[in-house]
């Protein structure tokens, strides 16, 4: 048995210290200006991400291909990427005013621009974290196209095996093609992956797009081009970072704008003296609690809010949605859309103007400019968490003048990674262990175990790790943080960088009240500890309506109660 925790702490030990040689290795390359992925530059990367073995990108470190790791990479890359031998990051430079169309990728908020056949421009607005992100997702990705390319070059001077010429015929092919020839293509480039038939067929469409329906083997040959002719032509890809890029990083410069218009907003709305409220969440569910039940009066007989709350979420009933949106901004809630480059929308909810809701019979008594603002802030990635919590907890300073905001509390809700319990459980943390460094952030939480029981929802309560990155973790140390002192009950990548802004702010620069109160919950998009429940394994789907409204019923209740 002591041998088992031995072998199982000298694994963690060796993925720990994995993870931190390739955030010390991203560093040294971001300073340095450039690198190639596959050459000696990046050694250090490529070794690191197969020592680790992450569990979201699964089979990486063998042979076969690793088909949802691709799929969950792709997703948050920009469309096209495949084919781009330089992959340029940016800072916000000027291409939204240009000719180039911002591509998006459809799992991440970041602008990307194709400049050419061969470069893609990634917009980098987010911190260090979305550069950790983008280039750990580089490495895997090129780690598999050098997979396909020794399954399909048979000798030095490049010539390719019958299955790669039948996967090229098939993309270079101007007509769609029929099932039959899918199929066909298919067959090879299963052979190519060394994945059967029956797996790729069953992934092949999570891939296709209105763009390109066959975009699966369109990524599977590009892939595998690239790193023919950088492996037989020396024609290697290169990721650059920009000058700009380099010189703006961590100096708040979006984070400031941001906090800036939301307080020229406050100030507009004559709202900076008024108590103040701060919660990141996502941009329906506070909106669907405050107003779903009067918006949807009809729709509610004989329904639950929760049946109407997942009838919101359903991605077919716009009107529903569009119906509560617009009593919402009738009655309190002004929509901030955020072009600083910071990518985090925002609504301001003015409960002077909040009328016939649940939460009503709390305030009615309560004169105007006592009646609580709520500011609700679209989810944050990782470090720019404390960016942009940090600007917005600053005093409001025009023409010399600083206003401090009267911040009564900040709440954090979203999704994590659990580690004991499965998909659609809720955490509550007590504290947030930063991976990789000794600093931890214990607080009280004025949300409890207790007050989110009996719903039919597992809860637990303990410490949360703060990750530098959900595509690094591996089980050996997730288990090793479970299973010892720490006790840690899930992951996530913003938590210690909120309480790190908040608890500066409260009580090292007093720019708001030391007596702010917090509330920190997560409910569980994967269990990273549990095969075939990473996030690569797919989404929620409508497990996490439930727990979604659970926490936000809860935070709006004490927020209410406490005027």
């Amino acid at each position: 048995m002591t041998n088992h925790k031995s072998q199982g702490r000298n694994r963690a030990q060796e993925s720990s210290s994995a993870i931190e040689r390739m955030y010390i290795t991203m560093r040294h390359l971001f300073n340095r200006g450039f690198y190639k992925p596959m050459g000696v530059s990046g050694d250090t990367l490529r070794e690191g991400l197969l020592a680790l073995r992450p569990e979201i990108y699964g089979s990486v470190s063998e042979e076969k291909a690793e088909l949802n790791g691709l799929l969950y990479v792709i997703d948050r890359l920009p469309f096209g990427i495949e084919e781009c031998r330089f992959i340029n990051l940016t800072s916000e430079e000027g291409y939204k005013d240009s000719h180039f169309k911002a591509i998006v990728p459809p799992k991440r908020r970041r602008n990307c621009y194709r400049i050419d056949e061969e470069q893609m421009n990634i917009e980098i607005t987010r911190g260090r974290s979305e550069i950790y992100d983008i280039l750990t997702h580089l490495t895997f990705l090129f780690i598999e196209s050098h997979k396909i390319m020794n399954r399909v070059v048979i000798n030095e001077e490049g010539n390719v095996t019958r299955d790669w010429d039948k996967l090229e015929k098939a993309v270079s092919s101007k007509k769609e093609l029929t099932k039959a020839e899918r199929e066909v293509a298919l067959t090879h480039t299963a052979n190519i992956l060394g994945r059967t038939f029956k797996e790729v067929s069953s992934i092949y469409t999570s891939f296709s797009c209105a763009a390109n329906k066959e975009r699966f083997l369109h990524i599977i040959y590009w892939l595998g081009k690239l790193a023919i002719e950088e492996t037989v032509n020396d024609n290697k890809r290169i990721v650059t970072f920009s000058p700009v890029l380099r010189e703006r990083l961590g100096h708040h410069i979006h984070g400031e704008i941001w906090a800036n218009n939301i307080k020229r907003v406050l100030e507009k709305l004559e709202a900076l003296d008024r108590p103040i409220h701060v919660i990141s969440a996502n941009m329906h569910s506070v909106m669907n609690t405050l107003y779903a039940p009067v918006a949807l009066k009809t729709e509610l007989k004989n329904k639950t809010t929760f049946d109407i709350y997942e009838l919101l979420s359903d991605g077919k009933n716009d009107k529903l949605r569009k119906k509560v949106e617009k009593l919402a901004l009738q009655r309190g809630m002004t929509h901030i859309e955020d072009h600083s480059g910071a990518n985090i929308n925002v609504q301001i909810f003015d409960t002077k103007k909040y009328v016939d809701g649940v939460y009503t019979e709390f305030i009615k008594d309560i004169e105007d400019h006592q009646k609580p603002i709520i500011i609700v802030m679209d989810y944050a990635f990782g470090e720019q968490a404390y960016e942009t919590m940090d600007e917005l907890l600053k005093p409001y300073v025009k023409e010399n003048d600083r206003k401090h905001l009267n911040v009564k509390s900040v709440s954090i809700m979203g999704k994590a990674g659990i580690l004991e319990g499965g998909k659609g459980d809720i955490m509550i943390p007590t504290a947030h262990v930063f991976e990789g460094t000794a600093d931890n952030y214990p607080f009280k939480n004025e949300l409890k175990k207790k007050d989110l029981e009996g719903n039919g929802i597992d809860i637990y309560d303990g410490a949360m790790i703060t990750v530098l990155g959900t595509s690094l973790q591996n089980r050996d140390i997730l288990a090793f943080f479970h299973d010892s002192t720490w006790s840690v009950i899930g992951l996530e990548m913003e938590g210690a960088h909120y309480q790190k802004a908040i608890q500066s702010a409260s009580k090292l620069r007093g720019s708001i009240s030391s007596k702010v109160k917090v509330r920190y919950a997560y409910y569980a998009s994967d269990n990273p500890l549990e095969t075939g429940s990473t996030l690569a394994s797919g989404g929620l789907g409508t497990t996490g309506v439930k727990p979604t409204y659970l926490i936000t019923e809860k935070i709006l209740e004490q927020i209410f109660k406490e005027v």
